[in-house]
């Protein structure tokens, strides 16, 4: 029932810097998005009307595809949904495409035939492989925890990269008998990727490629609604009463409900819903085709851990791309150091290809760079050649396949 509070915090994203300074209006605004989220719990036994929903492997197969769904099970007990668009050539090259924050494999088919990458890998005659991070739509079972239980959401984006990547990657590449041709990720999706290269050497060695789609490592520079919790950075108590102790943003029915009432039935109403977007991802009404509004909202957001949006928001703090800070008590625990340790970046020998752009309040320019001048093996680095590009455009722009995509299809022959 989140759904309602992250609706109001996109709308007052615009008055970041008027809060972060003023302590009284951080008293305000802690108290306001209180009583919201009592709210959203308070409404939590309401039965809203049930939407038309189809699952990524629905939407693959309505679009002309074959399509395969596969579980891994990870190290620590979670059992993660893979979906494959198979190749009819049984020596195919597998290519494995990784999700952001609060989405899912849907990201990778939304746009339609012709246009989303899944499908331009596909007509490639590549093995294309989707993954799900663990508590997401796709994801949310483990061996022995219930995602009732507070214990199933313990994870941030670090055990997505030492645990989730490792999984997959190794299940891709014991069922084609083939080195992965190429790891692609979005956000989050690259997040996980630095991580694991870092900490999991010997399964990035299985990776011939990495191609990173709006780097997400240093925050500094962000924009957007992650910036309102920043100045509680410090206070973890603080931040999991804001944003409730287990689970972020999950699809329920409140949600399809609302997409339905306010954003597929005018261009008024979902240019109304892209701005709201806009408002985490960046403002760009040339390329962001408004007519996927509809579609995008029916799987996104798809859910996540919020211990996950919280080591964002040290991130923000830190200025350091570093494991999950507990506070210097709990750090000296796991860490042995009262502050968490930070990725050693410089040590990470697989090859990166870049694209980044001017307009990604959530990958910014300035923060990028500081990653590639840590990271020792970039084969390839480009800014994308549209000022507004933002970080959506990459999955949803109308110009994606032209600015980004043809590019990456060429980098792969090559």
């Amino acid at each position: 029932m989140q759904s309602f509070t992250f609706t109001y915090l996109l709308f007052l994203c615009g008055f970041l810097d008027f809060i972060t300074g003023e302590s009284l209006l951080q008293e305000i605004l802690l108290d306001t998005l209180t009583n919201i989220i009592k709210t959203d719990k308070e409404l939590n036994g309401f039965e809203f009307p049930s939407m038309k929903f189809l699952s990524t492997p629905q939407v693959i197969e309505k679009d002309g595809y074959p399509v395969e769904i596969h579980h891994v099970q990870t190290e620590d007990g979670y059992i993660l949904e893979l979906h494959r668009i198979p190749s009819k050539n049984i020596s195919s090259l597998p290519v494995f495409l990784q999700h952001g924050i609060l989405s899912s494999s849907a990201d990778w088919v939304i746009a339609g035939k012709g246009i989303a990458l899944a499908y331009l890998l596909a007509d490639q005659g590549y093995d294309v492989w989707m993954g799900n991070i663990r508590g997401n739509t796709y994801s949310k079972a483990h061996v022995s925890l219930s995602p009732s239980n507070s214990r199933f959401w313990n994870f941030s984006w670090h055990e997505m990269g030492i645990y989730d990547l490792p999984a997959m990657i190794t299940y891709v590449r014991n069922t084609t008998s083939q080195q992965l041709h190429a790891y692609i990720g979005h956000s989050m999706g690259t997040t996980v990727s630095y991580v694991m290269t870092s900490e999991r050497p010997e399964i990035a060695e299985r990776v011939k490629l990495f191609i990173s789609l709006a780097p997400v490592a240093f925050m500094k520079h962000v924009k957007g609604p992650l910036r309102l919790f920043a100045p509680f950075a410090g206070n973890l108590k603080l931040l999991l009463h804001l944003l409730g102790q287990d689970e972020l943003l999950p699809q329920n029915s409140l949600l399809q409900f609302l997409i339905g009432l306010f954003c597929d039935e005018t261009s008024i109403q979902r240019r109304l819903c892209s701005n709201i977007a806009f408002l985490v991802t960046g403002i760009d009404n040339e390329q962001f085709n408004i007519s996927l509004i509809p579609t995008i909202l029916e799987h996104y957001p798809a859910g996540t851990s919020t211990k996950t949006a919280i080591h964002y928001i040290q991130e923000i703090n830190h200025g350091r791309f570093c494991k999950y800070d507990y506070g210097r008590r709990e750090n000296l625990k796991y860490y042995n150091t009262p502050e968490p340790p930070s990725y050693e970046l410089e040590n990470i020998k697989a090859p990166f290809a870049l694209f980044y752009a001017e307009n990604d309040w959530l990958s910014g320019v300035e923060d990028v760079k500081k990653l590639m001048g840590l990271l020792p093996n970039i084969v390839y680095e480009e800014l994308v050649p549209y000022s507004k590009f933002n970080h959506w455009d990459y999955l949803f722009g109308k110009n994606m396949v032209e600015l980004v995509y043809n590019k990456i299809l060429q980098m792969l022959k090559n």
